[in-house]
């Protein structure tokens, strides 16, 4: 006896199988968060306050000021 299962190309419609398709989109959801926050802490990242600048500032405007 021969069996042959008859395959309903439906079962496999992306569009057609809403658990497929949910199951599909919530790890696409996962994979895109993570993807985001990583490129996000990378881009933090290398773009570091780098120290703090030299800022020259009037003697007059000082703690201490210093007047001529």
């Amino acid at each position: 006896m021969d069996q042959h299962t008859q395959v309903n190309p439906r079962e496999k419609d992306f569009t057609y199988s809403w658990v497929n398709s949910s199951v599909f989109l919530f790890y696409l959801q996962v994979f895109l968060f993570i993807a985001f926050t990583f490129g996000c802490a990378f881009s933090l990242y290398t773009e570091k306050y780098k120290g703090r600048p030299e800022v020259k500032i009037q003697e007059s405007s000082q703690y201490e000021p210093k007047y001529k």
